[in-house]
């Protein structure tokens, strides 16, 4: 498998919005015009689909919301997709897709997380398409801290580029802002302070390199053992070696453990030479910490595992290019993750 990077972003390009999942409610239509505003400030035209309504748990069936996303991936005059947000039941739309088709494209910028993941990771594992784990269209407004990037600011990099991120030191936890009444909201404010954190018990500094594959646990762990999270393809690419990341939503530790569990038993972390696991506001169980259970899943695979990471539903993020080439460095004076878009 040879992956391959869209074309990189530039001032006029056209970028599509759609609903794969769930839609918005219109009491966030005036934070949907906003966001969308926001890229048209940026200089891209926008294009919004049929398939935005936010009044039940999809957005439209199935098969006319894998319609309306295969449409924006193979029109080669959309050079990026961003839905509003997640969703619930992004899995409904696998068996629509044209894998075939979407292998034959010209790679098209497919960014968000949660559960757009569940639709991210298998294009990028059947297809050899990179695509971008990183804010969702509503969440681009705000500001991003220095140590890290916009998704905006990635995509538009030429394929070859490098470049590091690493922990701004500071998080929102289950403190959501009021989009409805204040719906141009562009600044996070911080209510938690914190670094990444080594979870394993390895002492050994940590360099490692490896192909970026991961997603949403909640989500991802339903199409474990299935063609759809097979990271053979992947692995034989980077001789063998994966940097795996992964995020709880929401939750309980223990169900969290079952999922992590269950995915190692289907491989998905085969290959991998570290593991990075998204700070979390998810609870966690009586007797079993959002910590522990990556631990208890994952700690017999004896490879570092790398905790608070912001990889996940704990802004701000830390877009992560699926397929591309990780290099995870963490010591005392230095912690980041490099990505080279080769």
């Amino acid at each position: 498998m040879e992956i391959r990077y869209p074309t990189p972003l530039v001032a006029g390009d056209v970028i599509g919005v759609t609903s794969p999942s769930t839609g918005v409610p219109r009491s966030l239509t005036r934070r949907l015009n906003f966001a969308v505003q926001q890229l048209r400030d940026r200089g891209f035209a926008v294009v919004v689909g049929d398939c935005m309504d936010g009044s039940t748990h999809i957005s439209a069936p199935a098969q006319q919301r894998a319609r309306e996303l295969m449409r924006m991936i193979l029109d080669p005059t959309i050079k990026a997709i961003v839905p509003p947000w997640g969703g619930a039941t992004a899995i409904d739309l696998i068996p629509h897709l044209d894998f075939d088709a979407l292998t034959s494209a010209e790679p098209t910028w497919f960014v968000g997380y949660s559960d757009i993941s569940t639709l991210l990771t298998p294009i990028t594992l059947r297809t050899g398409m990179a695509t971008l784990h990183g804010s969702n269209l509503l969440d681009t407004p705000y500001r991003v801290p220095e140590s890290l990037m916009s998704w905006i600011d990635i995509a538009s990099l030429p394929t070859g580029s490098s470049f590091k991120q690493a922990s701004p030191g500071v998080y929102r936890v289950n403190d959501w802002d009021d989009w409805e009444n204040q719906p141009e909201l562009t600044e996070n404010t911080w209510n938690g302070t914190g670094a990444w954190e080594r979870l394993d018990t390895g002492q050994d500094e940590v360099s490692v390199t490896g192909r970026l594959i991961g997603g949403c646990i909640e989500t991802m762990v339903n199409l474990a053992g299935t063609p759809y999270l097979n990271s053979e393809a992947l692995r034989k690419y980077h001789s063998g070696s994966l940097i795996v990341y992964i995020e709880a939503s929401g939750v309980d530790a223990t169900t969290i453990c079952r999922h992590l569990h269950g995915m190692r038993l289907a491989g998905f972390f085969d290959g991998a030479e570290a593991i990075l696991v998204g700070r979390t506001g998810a609870p966690d169980s009586a007797t079993l910490t959002q910590a522990e259970a990556a631990l208890d899943a994952l700690g017999t695979l004896g490879i570092p595992i790398i905790g608070n990471v912001e990889c996940g539903h704990v802004p701000p993020q830390l877009p992560i290019v699926n397929g591309a080439q990780g290099h995870l460095v963490f010591n005392e004076k230095d912690q980041y993750l490099e990505q080279t878009l080769a």
